[in-house]
């Protein structure tokens, strides 16, 4: 077995709680490779939104900074889990399935 293979599915088996709710259903989805691509970038982007919160936190030394700081590592981690290791069918899910 691959060792990216294996990992991929250890973190599979650790992050089910996110992936099971946009791999279920049934039935035709429209799912394009491109929006894998996007979902990606905005989880990374959502990822530098996070680091400079917790920057300005930091510096500033505030709790006011705490809200957007979980909003945006929230974002950035189920875009990531989705977009790197969910099915096609959880990315047609999450993109709404149009």
């Amino acid at each position: 077995m691959d060792t990216n293979t294996f990992m991929q599915q250890q973190a599979r088996k650790f992050l089910w709680f996110i992936l099971r709710r946009f791999e279920a259903g049934e039935g035709p989805y429209n799912y394009r490779p491109l929006n894998r691509k996007i979902l990606i970038v905005v989880g990374l982007l959502f990822g530098v939104l996070c680091l400079g919160t917790v920057y300005l936190a930091i510096s500033h030394g505030g709790f006011g900074y705490l809200l957007p700081v979980i909003v945006f590592f929230s974002v950035a981690f189920v875009c990531l889990t989705i977009g790197l290791l969910g099915s096609d069918r959880a990315v047609a899910n999450l993109w709404g399935n149009r």
